[in-house]
């Protein structure tokens, strides 16, 4: 019998101990949170709980098991750290003699991708009881008619403890995915995100195989069943922008591009929470309610009402919620092929247009690119803004190497003729701290009108550093905004800025191989 079968024997006989307890009802979870003390509840109804040390993910800590079906496919580095079968084979019977020594442990089958005919079953086996409700929020409940046959195993023990000289981790903490054994193995850390991360970065294996694009990106839908997807890091307004009370929202952070369309790898929302309000965003604010789990949030210790501005524990506080919570949502989350699509950057340079209409090779190179740029002030040491690239918009979930993305991208791109937008929702007028911010409301009236064809056939005006077609005029737009020169007082700090930023573009994309040729001849700076 190969090491394969053992494991999963073990598991399915774990299963059926009677310390398992599978796919409880909400409130039956919730009841056993607050009974093991797990967490509280809030005057809404949520679950809130802290999530101890680690209030984010672990990237340092993330492994992909180096088995020989995957060994040559895997875009091995920093990102994708190899881990030998032997090492995850240990670490494996550990975890499981750990479950098995628990009291309790909770056991959810759902799906990810809301199109059945790419979803893939998963069973979540949780040390944790809001683990599970969290599970429960965020991926795919099964209907009442459907088979549900687990085709990967997330097991999370956050208390189990990795050593790393004994178990050849970096740290006490890991995230091992092995593809030939169908398994996603979490300990060391109670931050539920990683749950939520490591299904993507398998969806990012698993999909393109069958031809189909996975993306970080945000969805929403038009009363004419126009599809727009807003791609995105964190600080650029993915989700404020794809809030939009006149279009239905698809999805807030994972999706898939297939023959037949768009469809959500999820059935759930992980907001960012800090600063939330009702005012800002009604539709999250709401949605908080009784079934959702709300990470490292202040509440009130007498009222049980939660402090949304208090990031004393983590600026990173989160809530976690099913999409059906939401009013203005899709049901099933599934829509049909783009018709715009939105790359979000927040320029603190200053020098990008607010928005410009790109090419297909412009496209390819600036959704490689993944660019955005952290402030002065964010992190010790930065007292200027400086360039960040996370590869497709996703780096730290991507197996495969970043090419064979923006090469699926491409070839949908002109498959469907969609047209790509560059949106710049950060500074303009000057650099951070000099300049100000674009203003929302004129962010929203660019978006708006590049979401309902008005810019197709728009007059524009190529930007000599970058390339980029820049509209003249936007109904109810400053023209002189549109013009990112225009807004610089001192027109040679502007060119100097600009080209210092085009400079760092050239810089990143060098580390990409097998880019096509006209790509990087036509996508990138001038």
């Amino acid at each position: 019998m190969s090491s394969v079968d053992v494991s999963q024997e073990k598991v399915s006989l774990l299963l059926n101990q009677g310390n398992f307890h599978h796919n409880l009802s909400t409130p039956h979870l919730v009841e056993k949170v607050l009974n093991r003390n797990e967490g509280m509840l809030t005057s809404s109804g949520a679950i809130c709980v802290t999530t101890g040390k680690y209030t984010g993910r672990s990237p340092k800590d993330k492994y992909i098991v180096n088995e020989p079906s995957i060994e040559g496919e895997i875009d091995w580095g920093s990102v994708n750290q190899p881990i030998s079968q032997a090492v995850f084979a240990q670490v494996y019977e550990k975890v499981l003699s750990h479950l098995n020594a628990k009291k309790e442990v909770f056991v959810y089958n759902g799906f990810a991708g809301a199109d059945p005919s790419h979803r893939m079953g998963i069973r979540v086996i949780n040390e944790y009881a809001w683990h599970n409700l969290f599970a429960k929020a965020l991926f795919l409940e099964p209907t009442e008619n459907e088979h549900h046959q687990a085709e990967f195993t997330i097991i999370s023990a956050p208390t189990f403890k990795a050593d790393p000289v004994i178990d050849g981790t970096h740290s006490e903490t890991f995230i091992m995915i092995s593809f030939e054994k169908r398994v996603i193995l979490i300990g060391g850390t109670e931050y539920a995100g990683e749950m939520k991360k490591s299904v993507f970065s398998v969806m990012n294996y698993l999909l393109p195989k069958k031809g189909i694009l996975p993306m970080h990106c945000s969805a929403n839908i038009g009363k004419e069943g126009d599809v727009a997807l807003f791609f995105g890091l964190s600080g650029t307004g993915k989700t404020t922008l794809s809030a939009d009370p006149k279009r239905k929202l698809i999805g807030d952070d994972e999706h898939a591009w297939s023959n037949a369309g768009v469809f959500n790898i999820e059935g759930g929302c992980y907001a960012k929470c800090i600063s939330l309000s009702r005012e800002k965003e009604p539709q999250i604010f709401d949605a908080i309610r009784f079934g959702s789990v709300l990470e490292n949030v202040m509440i009130d210790p007498i009222s049980r009402v939660a402090d949304y501005d208090d990031g004393s524990l983590t600026e990173n506080t989160r809530a976690a919620y099913p999409i059906e919570a939401m009013d203005n949502i899709v049901f099933p989350s599934i829509a049909g092929h783009p018709n715009t699509i939105l790359f979000l950057t927040a320029d603190a340079f200053g020098v990008l247009p607010p928005i410009s209409k790109l090419t297909k090779e412009q496209a390819m190179y600036h959704f490689l690119s993944g660019y955005t740029s952290k402030l002065a002030g964010t992190e010790r040491g930065i007292t200027s803004p400086k360039a960040t690239f996370s590869t497709c918009f996703g780096s730290p979930f991507l197996p495969l190497p970043a090419t064979s993305y923006a090469t699926m991208l491409g070839k949908l791109i002109d498959q469907h003729q969609v047209q790509v937008y560059l949106v710049n929702t950060g500074w303009t007028g000057g650099e951070y701290g000099v300049g100000t911010r674009v203003n929302l409301k004129y962010t929203r009236a660019m978006v708006q009108a590049a979401i309902e064809g008005e810019l197709q056939h728009t007059e524009t005006v190529k930007s000599d550093i970058f390339g980029l077609e820049i509209p003249i005029h936007i109904p109810g737009v400053p023209d002189d905004l549109l013009q990112p020169s225009n807004t610089w007082v001192d027109q040679s700090a502007y060119y100097i800025k600009a080209k210092e930023l085009a400079l760092k573009f050239e810089d990143n994309f060098k580390k990409f191989t097998n880019v096509p040729n006209d790509v990087i001849q036509k996508g990138g700076p001038l």
